[in-house]
């Protein structure tokens, strides 16, 4: 009821807000459809990945599933929850495993992306305090909630609803954290890869804006998918104005206090989403129908549009760049080997650590193979190698290496708010190589199976095809890493060079518009070409500085001039066959059965530590006023829900809604219901909502936004670096309903009091 009277003017402040981000948008659409055009057109040199890359790599897999305790808000209990993570890395939560294998509705589904994972409420009371509009809690005060075992996972956001789980062993608690993680890392990846105009575009539209605004230098919450990077743009600007409008409104203990600003924070949160998927989707829609019409231009055109660039380009360097250059040399170049050591210890330390796990891991299996014998033996620990790379736990120790990462005063100096973006691209750029290799390895011993004879014969092969990979790896790993020093190092040097040049260089920079032929003007940008110059200025100093430590053979890294000749021309060629299901081959497992006894023999990428389901030592919740009388036989704990949702299943026909909603969610989509009727408080739909930092491309100038996201910039970053896509891709979620319903609420009704259907 607070927000009532607030709403027009937030949706007004929105409304402003995504207009002139639209604005940039279809600015940034025509610059980025040209670069596609073009680097289509002029083709790209360098060498060939020697890796394999598999482009559907968790068809049919589940990555974790088990039992933990979810703190429910509505009554402040503590209720066991059966949570399964599908390939889409969705947190999908169901009432127990029962439910789950009955393909009954799930109560909870969360998008992840933009959270951090958290394992203290110390931890969370200072986030918490950190976003609470006026004075926070002094230390003494009493936390937001009581923990009832001392093993808590928190997801925290800065704008949208938090969630609260614990678990009853440490054991249990590292390997949660570890696939949270890796939920978080993934859904924070949230914009496709291979996009070669929506996705330069937007993050080159984002960055324009931000800089509109002195906004220079990182942003954490360019994460998810676009309409979540644009609702945290809102609410960047909009949290500031709800504080001073909301803080003083706010009554109570401070408990009571933090409680209303996340619920009013995650109102607000919905509101602008809303808002915001319905103009970017306007948007993106005229654009696309712009589209044929815009591309036929350039290709018509080409070569003048070319022309006009480089004239205008000339005309800009004459005035920016002996500025530029003295810029670089005294605020930047003294600084990018230092710079380029703090990133390439601990990015070099988690390859190589991917590396070593991988050899373990084959060489164990050898072992076994040798001990236990047997083909039968290889297809069990095949199917579990196929999917080491999505292993959250055996990937920590990858991961954890960049941890490491710290610029210290460089932080400071060049204006980065965090690491953690480039932490992140790093980890997925390990978990992409770790999966080629596997993938390459699968293959060329699926191939030699047929040829050989015996154990002795399995066992050579293994170890020869093993090094093999290895080389390629070795080789890969180097071309990746150099790719990510390169962006790396632009994303750090390219805003803050626009920033120190700003005051002398932008207010000029409209006179060069003339110089632009109107029927060329929507694919050719002044702010994008002086962004250009800007990143040419200091370019060589980067493509020195990595050419120099790969000559010095520092962390493994190879030269520009070693190229490694393809030693199996038709590897690639294996690669385009039928993905191998090794169960499926050699197991003789049946393929049709019931969608229960597929969900009961998942494939599992994580091995459970217990499966059956536990109980609190004690339930504990803060007192609250008393609740209405509840309904006849609404449950107080959580036996009796167990026993309620039994009869519900032998009474109710198992629906669909369940299996939909699961395969369903996607990176950019989060539907989450909580139903307060089985909880024994009022029926309320819950939702969550995430964000979280893009991959780390260059994000600076223009051209580093094209960098990576563009082709043709990305040619003139990195000629000889692969193209490697990490995306695992999903429908659109739609599905929402009423828990175990089979009926209209399943089917997306959205019903008030019912249940919420929120694409996200």
């Amino acid at each position: 009821p607070a927000l009532t009277p607030l709403c027009p003017p937030l949706a007004e402040k929105t409304g402003q807000v995504l207009e002139e981000f639209c604005r940039c948008y279809k600015e940034q659409y025509g610059v980025a459809l040209f670069n596609s055009v073009r680097y289509e057109i002029e083709g790209s040199g360098g060498p060939q990945a020697q890796l394999l890359h598999r482009k559907v790599p968790l068809e049919d897999h589940v990555i974790y599933s088990g039992n933990l305790f979810q703190y429910i808000e509505e009554n402040k209990k503590w209720r066991n929850r059966f949570c399964v993570v599908p390939h889409n890395y969705g947190l999908v939560l169901y009432e127990n495993k029962l439910a789950y294998e009955r393909v009954l509705q799930p109560r909870v589904l969360v998008n992840s992306a933009g959270y951090k994972i958290l394992t203290s409420l110390d931890q969370y009371l200072e986030l918490v305090n950190g976003s609470l509009p006026g004075a926070t809690s002094k230390s003494g005060n009493s936390p937001i909630l009581k923990c009832p075992t001392q093993f808590p996972l928190i997801l925290w956001h800065p704008y949208a609803r938090h969630y609260y789980f614990c678990v009853m062993t440490g054991k249990e608690q590292d390997k949660w954290r570890a696939v949270f993680q890796d939920c978080v890392r993934h859904c924070n990846n949230g914009i496709p890869e291979d996009s070669k105009v929506e996705a330069p575009a937007f993050t080159d539209a984002v960055r324009m804006y931000r800089q509109s605004k002195e906004q220079y230098g990182t942003w954490d919450m360019l994460c998810g998918n676009e309409t979540q990077i644009l609702s945290n743009l809102v609410m960047e600007e909009l949290v500031p104005e709800l504080k001073s409008t909301i803080g003083p409104r706010l009554k109570g203990k401070t408990q009571e206090r933090q409680r209303s600003w996340i619920q009013i924070s995650d109102a607000v949160y919905r509101m602008v989403y809303d808002q915001t998927k319905t103009q970017y989707d306007a948007v993106l829609t005229k654009c696309e129908l712009e589209r044929p019409q815009m591309e036929s231009t350039i290709r018509t055109d080409m070569d003048q549009i070319i022309t006009s660039k480089e004239h205008l380009a000339s005309k800009i360097r004459a005035f920016v760049l002996p500025k530029a250059e003295i810029c670089v040399r005294n605020h930047v170049q003294p600084y990018i080997s230092s710079i380029l050591e703090a990133l390439m210890t601990p990015t070099s330390q988690g390859f190589a650590e991917v590396r070593e796990v991988f050899f373990k891991e084959v060489t164990d299996m050898n072992m076994n193979i040798v001990n236990e014998g047997g083909l039968e033996k290889l297809v069990e620990y095949m199917e579990k190698l196929s999917q080491l790379a999505f292993h959250p736990v055996k990937m920590q120790s990858c991961y954890e290496k960049m941890d490491q990462l710290k610029l210290e005063g460089l932080q400071q100096r060049f204006d980065v708010s965090s690491t953690s973006v480039f932490k992140q691209r790093a980890q997925i750029l390990m978990r992409q190589q770790m999966d080629d290799a596997v993938h390459t390895f699968e293959t060329l011993l699926h191939q030699e199976l047929g040829k050989l004879q015996g154990k002795d014969d399995l066992c050579k092969s293994i170890q020869r095809i093993l090094e093999r990979v290895l080389k390629k790896y070795d080789y890969d790993s180097s071309t990746v890493r150099k790719k990510f020093f390169r962006e790396a190092l632009l994303q750090i040097t390219i805003p803050f060079l626009l920033k120190k040049l700003a005051p002398t260089c932008k207010g000029e920079l409209a006179k060069f518009q003339e110089l632009i032929f109107e029927d060329f003007a929507s694919f050719i940008l002044v702010e994008n070409t002086y962004e250009e110059v800007v990143l040419q200025s200091v370019m060589k100093d980067i493509m020195q500085a990595v050419k120099e430590a790969a000559v010095q053979r520092k962390h493994n890294l190879y030269r520009d001039s070693m190229v490694m000749h393809n030693s199996d021309p038709n590897l690639h060629l294996l690669g385009e066959g039928i993905p191998i299901d090794w169960g499926e081959e050699y197991g003789g497992q049946p393929d049709a059965e019931p969608t229960s006894d597929k969900r009961r023999r998942a494939k599992q990428v994580v091995s459970v530590i217990q499966d059956d389901e536990g109980a609190l030592p004690y339930e504990e919740h803060e007192p609250q006023e008393p609740e209405p009388p509840a309904s006849p036989g609404s449950p107080g704990s959580v036996q009796e829900i167990r026993e309620m949702l039994q009869k519900e299943v032998l009474e109710e026909p198992a629906g669909a809604a369940g299996a939909e909603a699961e395969e369903r969610l996607t990176n950019g989509t989060i539907v989450t219901q909580e139903s307060g009727a089985a909880e024994g408080g009022p029926r309320e739909a819950t939702w969550a909502a995430g964000c979280a930092p893009r991959d780390a491309v260059p994000q600076g100038p223009a051209s580093t936004g094209t960098l990576a996201r563009s082709p043709l910039a990305e040619q003139q970053l990195d000629p000889e670096s692969p193209k490697p896509s990490d995306k695992e891709t999903g429908e659109e979620v739609s599905a929402a309903g009423s828990e175990g319903s089979a009926g209209p609420a399943a089917a997306g009704s959205t019903e008030s009091g019912e249940a919420v259907q929120t694409e996200f």
